[in-house]
């Protein structure tokens, strides 16, 4: 199942050539398309990807496995499939553990869970335009045990390699300072980071 929101590319006919089914949404926000994806599916098992991240086979059976020894959901640990500026890294060295060791919230670039967790938890909150995941994650360990996965999954770094250490410091403080403790955004005016053209 792909869900393809307002993409001006030929992703849509290559998903359908690859023998995907297709779901067009049209909404221009991640948690729009993502209920979307997970509504006009059927299975009892669901995990999220974003276009631009590589999953492996041995990723997608530790989810399996988490969810059928009795998880309702969970996530992995982030590295890239590019290389990245040296601050990068330095970031996440710092980051990863806070994350996903203290947090143990789910990167959104790959989410996994039951559809029974996932409709319990009313999927994911279409009043936000950022920071979704970590709403998400909260909503499904209330639902019952989470877990992060011990294989990471490879995304794109297209967010910051264009971008220097002090332009992102920027833009994480004014994120964190529009998100509060909610760790959201609700505002679509407040999300350039993840709906601007640079990217």
């Amino acid at each position: 199942m792909v869900a393809n929101d307002s993409s001006t590319d030929a992703t849509a006919a290559i998903a359908v050539q690859g023998g995907a089914r297709v779901v067009d949404v049209g909404k221009r926000q991640i948690a729009g398309a993502r209920n979307a994806g997970a509504r006009a599916g059927t299975g009892d098992e669901i995990l999220f990807v974003d276009a631009d991240t590589h999953v492996s086979a041995a990723l997608v059976g530790q989810a399996l496995e988490a969810l059928r020894a009795g998880a309702v959901g969970g996530g992995a640990r982030v590295t890239f499939h590019q290389a990245v500026p040296p601050w990068v890294r330095v970031f996440m060295a710092v980051f990863t553990p806070l994350y996903f060791g203290l947090g143990r919230w789910a990167a959104g670039c790959f989410v996994f869970c039951t559809r029974a967790a996932f409709e319990a938890a009313g999927g994911f909150d279409e009043g936000t335009y950022a920071g979704e995941e970590i709403h998400f994650s909260r909503a499904l360990k209330r639902q019952g045990r989470f877990v992060i996965l011990r294989e990471w999954v490879a995304t794109s770094p297209r967010k910051v390699e264009n971008r220097t250490f002090w332009e992102m410091m920027r833009i994480n403080l004014d994120v964190m300072r529009k998100a509060g403790l909610a760790a959201r955004i609700t505002r679509r005016e407040d999300a350039g980071f993840w709906y601007e053209d640079r990217r």
